[in-house]
């Protein structure tokens, strides 16, 4: 890649990773540079000549391997209804779950078999909250994405970060489920390295991020982390939209009507605004620097709407990186990624930041191997272009869950101020679930820090206040055993998965006399 410097790209590379090697056929006369491009990973899929094969292929092992814990409930709790009236029924079941599932039936649902139908739905929500909490022990012992804070992916996009002139990455996605992989595919950045919230529509707090701007402002001045304050790195917020371009009237943003162009705006707005708080809130020239990004999520091609200098951006124009890898998809490697430089660099403004330019063109390069790992998964776009979410995550945290369409995220400390994020959330869920009467199954985060003196028991108490209010605004659902909840909570200073402290599906007590 064409960066300014030498340090830029020598992290750019180390943070791209390796490159499968490619066979070099005959050039032709015409166009000396051209090279056909011969990766292959199944049948006769080309690769662009930028796309890291070895990590697409790890990237698809861990994605079915999560999915596949969760596409095997359904088939097995079939076959567990069909053994209700059988002698030795609750052992039968038990081993057939332990064999397909790798954990076990709630027993006291099973044991209630014999004088009333199965409890269908609770199990199938105890089988939901028992895969996630599968994925989150994954996640937390082994990284398999390789984007732990000590990953040598991770250190190398900080130092990439910081040569660009940033020194801390906040992203926004849309809470819907077909942006949840967007920082680990979609952009190829280690999870660590990101400060990623969700929220609908992609339209965050304007007001709790300028107070975690705060906070990272001071941690700088008072301990030099990520840097300095000394040093003239900025704070990059980035607001994901999303669009269709299989469905575009239908498959959009629920929460803008399936308009990208509203879309588009309410997401530059709100990244507006969130500068124009800073700056009229601090004195010295505080700032920040701010991007919007589209992603159309029948592809996971992004497109850039690239700033100027002062984060002035135009809704209207854009570095799409679907046009970008056909563009460079039968050059060399060598030309493909000066090329990318180039075309990046002639859709700018004039008065562009040239380390926002270098980070812009890493993010299109980066994209080009999701959109090759897109492709060669389906032979075209995803086949679910609507949602298919497996549940719905609540409250503060879910730093494991990079997968697209795994989860729905209702990022809030409060239903009441979440009740936007939330509804859409079981709208979505009524549709995908509660029609074919299986239950909506909500999992309630709150991560704390165990460096401060009684975090834990606060973020037990915000579980069950959640829980309490979830269950007061969604009575009718509960109610029928069509809303299930389990409550947990995690150490975000320890590398552990998340600790489950309590459930709906709990037995209930017995009285004692």
């Amino acid at each position: 890649m064409a960066y300014r410097n030498r340090s830029l790209a020598k992290n750019a590379e180390r943070f791209r990773g390796p490159t499968a090697p490619r066979k070099r056929h005959a050039k032709r006369q015409d166009s000396p540079e051209l090279v056909v491009n011969t990766f292959h990973r199944r049948g006769n899929s080309l690769h662009h000549p930028l796309s890291n094969v070895a990590v697409n292929q790890r990237l698809e092992e861990y994605e079915a391997s999560v999915k596949d814990r969760f596409d095997k409930i359904v088939p097995l709790l079939k076959s567990v209804s069909a053994l209700q009236h059988d002698q030795d029924f609750v052992i039968k079941a038990q081993e057939l779950s332990r064999s397909q599932l790798g954990f076990e039936l709630p027993s006291h649902v099973l044991e209630r078999a014999w004088v009333n139908p199965l409890d269908m739905r609770a199990l199938f929500a105890s089988c939901v909250f028992q895969a996630h909490q599968k994925v989150s022990e994954q996640f937390f012992n082994s990284d398999p994405l390789h984007g732990g804070e000590e990953s040598p992916e991770a250190v190398a996009f900080q130092s990439f970060l910081t040569d660009c002139g940033f020194h801390l990455l906040d992203v926004t996605p849309c809470a819907d489920g077909r942006l949840a992989h967007s920082i680990a595919y979609v952009l190829r950045i280690p999870f660590s390295a990101v400060r990623r919230r969700s929220h609908a529509g992609a339209l965050f707090d304007v007001e709790n991020t300028v107070n975690r701007w705060i906070k990272t402002e001071h941690s700088r001045y008072r301990e030099g982390i990520p840097n300095s304050s000394a040093s003239p790195t900025r704070y990059l917020k980035v607001v994901t939209y999303h669009f269709s371009s299989v469905d575009p009237s239908h498959q959009g943003c629920a929460a803008h009507g399936s308009d990208d162009a509203v879309a588009a705006q309410a997401g530059l707005q709100r990244l507006l605004d969130f500068r124009e708080s800073v700056e009229n809130s601090f004195c010295c020239g505080a700032s920040v620097d701010l991007l919007l990004i589209g992603l159309d999520t029948d592809t996971d091609a992004i497109r850039v709407h690239v700033p100027s200098v002062d984060s002035k951006m135009s809704l209207d124009k854009w570095i799409c990186a679907l046009k970008v890898y056909k563009e460079t998809e039968h050059l060399s490697k060598e030309h493909a990624t000066q090329k990318i430089f180039e075309i990046v660099e002639a859709s700018s403004p004039e008065n562009v930041d040239k380390g926002m330019l270098s980070f812009i063109t890493q993010l299109i390069t980066n994209n080009l191997s999701q959109i090759d790992y897109v492709r060669n998964l389906h032979d075209g776009p995803y086949p679910d272009a609507g949602h298919a979410e497996r549940f719905i995550g609540v409250g503060i945290g879910f730093k494991e869950v990079h997968l697209r369409n795994l989860t729905y995220f209702s990022h809030l400390d409060t239903v009441e101020e979440g009740a936007p994020d939330l509804d859409v959330g079981v709208k979505i869920f009524k549709g995908l679930n509660v029609s074919r009467d299986l239950p909506i199954p909500v999992v309630i985060r709150f991560d704390y820090s165990g460096k401060v003196p009684g975090a834990r028991g606060r973020a037990l108490a915000d579980c069950l206040r959640v829980n309490s209010a979830i269950a007061s605004r969604y009575r009718d659902l509960v109610d029928d055993g069509l809303l299930h909840t389990l409550l947990t909570i995690r150490d975000r200073d320890k590398k552990a998965p998340a600790e489950v402290v309590g459930s709906s599906l709990e037995p209930d007590l017995q009285e004692a006399h």
